[in-house]
This record gives structure tokens, C-alpha cells and sequence, in this order.
């Protein structure tokens, strides 16, 4: 078994008219909507003509795409396996969005390929590490509709109006919930040419929502995918039929993609959600639905307060000085209802999993490259002496 950079290899040469679009295409796609495309490829609202990956591979600024360098090394060996093979070297992107607002707390990106078999697949970028990210992901989940979720629709109509292809449209994390949610509201001609909707441990939505966004019109062709041991994506889950797949790794670090095990053209389905995980996500959503809207939106502030009181700006610099962040915590908790104080650890304790999983794989990353740099250095020859 191996992982998407596998399933490129193996399958990297056929095209889509040879071998039909599957759920791990979906999930490359999904990834490659990560890179930062600003300046290199047709904005939304601009009238040029879409960029091949092949394209953007012979530009100079090519390694502007890997602006993000704790995940560097994946998404490069994404961009290397896509660009080896017919499938994706002549991919075609468009109509790319990123806005960030600071003031609504607001993170939006979205990028639309054009496949050689005719069809579309519209991508929502996930959350980044910045602890307003977090926010953003719990906001979507209890406050809808969020700034970033009325972007969404409106995105989608507008591309799918200026491409009357059958289109597939996801994302992972926040991307899988904006996902989902525009196919709900957009415009029932748009909703009409969807093939697939894909949502990779995404967070769901509360049960009004769906009920108003006619979930069940479109309930059918959504694939929902979660690790086994997801927090992000079992936000208000019950609403929503979900596939478990497996992940190399441990713990909250299985909500990156690039662990989750492939086996030929699909990923590997494992029993369903750790018991453990399982229950502490019942035990949340349970407490969150017995509060009222304005109830939510105070716990979402308070939950930011709290973690904010670490004064670190993303889930790494939260663990990087543990226990400095702890003691800034638990200070803060003490001003929270007991209630409302359990539930935030849990959370909070969650999010310092997430984190310190990430900040492993940033020190194992930058081991790695000292060790090759100092085999380079052993390598390189002497000058002879004079």
C-alpha cells in the first residue's frame, strides 16, 4: 500500500478517456489547490486563457508555489508525480480566487482544472495552521453561513456559468465543508451538472443548515472520507453518510491527505472512527446543539480568546513553548463556566495533538535536510593541495 504520490506513478499515464476519474484524483486535486498560484494563473474575473501545469512548471518563479514550506516537500513530490505522466502534465487551471479579510476573520481560496475529458473540477482550499484558520473551521461548523461559505456559492456560479461543462466540485478540510455547501445553493441549473461532490475530513454542518440548503438534493452524489481518527470532519457528522480510510500515521496528524493509504486506484477503507475519538466528537456535538445560535457564536469567541491567550500565531508556535501556552491557558480558562471550560479543554486539548504532530514532522523535515546536507558536504571534493 502506498499513498497518492504512489497512485501517480502507477497510473500517471493514463488519461482520464482511459482510465475514469476516481476518488484519488479527487484527493490530488484537492492538495494541489494548496499551492499559492497568486500572479500565475487567470484570477476569476480576469479573460485570459487557463494555464497548463506544464506551464507553470517552466516559469522562474515556479518554486513560488511552494511559498509554504512545512509542507514543502509533499507538495512538491505532488507537483513532480503530476507533471510525469499524460493525466495531469497538460491539466488546465483557472479562475483562482484568494482573499484573505482580516477584519471578518476570513480565508478564502478557490481554484478551478479543466480535465481532458470534458469535465470540471472546482477546488476549495482547506484551512492553514494560523489559529484564526482554526476559528474559521469551528465558526463554519456552528455559526453558517460564514463570510468564506457565501463566497463558495458565488464562486461556483460564476464558473460554472462561464464553463457549461458536467463539473465535480471539493475539497479538504474547510474546502470539503465550502464544498458542500455551495452545492446546496447554487443556482438549481448549476446543482443540475454536478457529478460528485467530495468532502475529505471536512466539518459538517448543524441540521437547520442542511434542512435550508436542501441537503438531500445533492445527498446522493456527496463522498464524505474521514481518517480514522478525525476531529475536523466528525463536526456535526450524523447528518451525513461518511467513508473511514486508513493513514500510515497517528492521532489528529491523519487529517493530512498526504498519510492516507492507497491501494491500486482507491483509498483503503478501514472498520470506522477510533471508539475513543468517536465518543469525545459525540460528546461535543451533543453539547453543541443544545445552544442557541448566540450561545455558539460566544464559545466560538471564547474557544479564540482562550487559545489566544498562548499569544501564538499558529498551531506550531502553540506547542513550540508548551508550557508557557498552557500556563497562559489555563489562566483564561479560569474565567470561562465550568461547563463551557470542559468542553474548551477537550478542544484545546485536540488542537495541541494537531500541533505537536506537526511540529514532529517540521523537526523530522529539517533533520532530514541537515543529514543531506552534510552528506553533500562529505561528497563534495577537496581541492587538491598546492
Amino acid at each position: 500500500m502506498g499513498t497518492v504520490i504512489d497512485y501517480l506513478k502507477a497510473y500517471g499515464d493514463f488519461t482520464f478517456q482511459e482510465k475514469p476519474f476516481t476518488e484519488v484524483d479527487s484527493l490530488a486535486l484537492c492538495q494541489l489547490s494548496y499551492l499559492k498560484f497568486d500572479g500565475m494563473v487567470p484570477g476569476v474575473r480576469e479573460d485570459k486563457k487557463p494555464v497548463t501545469l506544464e506551464e507553470l512548471a517552466l516559469r522562474e518563479d515556479f518554486d513560488r508555489l511552494f511559498a509554504d514550506e512545512r509542507f514543502e516537500k509533499q507538495n512538491r513530490a505532488l507537483v513532480a508525480g503530476m507533471l510525469g505522466g499524460k493525466r495531469f502534465r497538460q491539466l488546465r487551471l483557472n479562475s483562482y480566487i484568494n482573499i484573505v479579510e482580516k477584519e471578518w476573520e476570513t480565508q478564502f481560496a478557490a481554484v478551478t482544472f479543466l480535465l481532458d475529458d470534458g469535465t470540471v473540477y472546482v477546488a476549495y482550499r482547506g484551512t492553514d495552521e494560523t489559529i484564526v484558520g482554526w476559528k474559521e473551521d469551528f465558526n463554519m461548523a456552528f455559526c453558517a453561513p460564514v463570510p468564506g461559505q457565501e463566497y463558495s456559492v458565488s464562486y461556483l456560479n460564476m464558473v460554472t456559468k462561464q464553463v457549461r461543462r458536467p463539473f465535480y466540485v471539493g475539497g479538504h478540510s474547510k474546502g470539503g465543508n465550502l464544498a458542500v455547501y455551495s452545492a446546496m445553493n447554487c443556482y438549481p441549473e448549476v446543482r443540475e451538472r454536478i457529478i460528485r461532490i467530495y468532502s475529505l475530513d471536512g466539518p459538517g454542518f448543524r441540521p437547520e443548515v442542511l434542512e435550508k440548503g436542501k441537503y438531500d438534493l445533492i445527498a446522493e452524489r456527496v463522498t464524505k472520507i474521514l481518517p480514522q481518527s478525525s476531529l475536523v470532519g466528525m463536526l456535526f457528522e450524523s447528518d451525513m453518510r461518511f467513508q473511514v480510510v486508513e493513514s500510515k500515521t497517528f492521532g489528529l496528524a491523519q487529517h493530512d491527505p498526504f498519510t492516507w493509504r492507497v491501494e491500486q486506484d482507491h483509498l483503503v477503507r478501514a472498520d470506522g472512527i477510533y471508539q475513543g475519538r468517536k465518543r469525545m466528537d459525540n460528546t461535543l456535538n451533543q453539547w453543541i446543539l443544545s445552544l442557541d445560535e448566540e450561545q455558539l457564536r460566544v464559545f466560538v469567541d471564547t474557544l479564540y480568546q482562550v487559545i489566544s491567550a498562548s499569544r501564538a500565531d499558529n498551531l506550531i508556535d502553540l506547542t513550540a513553548e508548551w508550557k508557557v501556552s498552557m500556563n497562559m491557558i489555563v489562566a483564561a480558562l479560569k474565567e470561562v463556566d465550568d461547563q463551557t471550560a470542559q468542553v474548551l479543554r477537550k478542544v484545546i486539548r485536540s488542537l495541541f495533538d494537531i500541533a505537536a504532530a506537526n511540529r514532529k514532522r517540521e523537526t523530522a523535515r529539517k533533520l532530514s535536510l541537515r543529514k543531506k546536507t552534510g552528506r553533500q558536504s562529505r561528497l563534495r571534493p577537496s581541492l587538491p593541495r598546492a
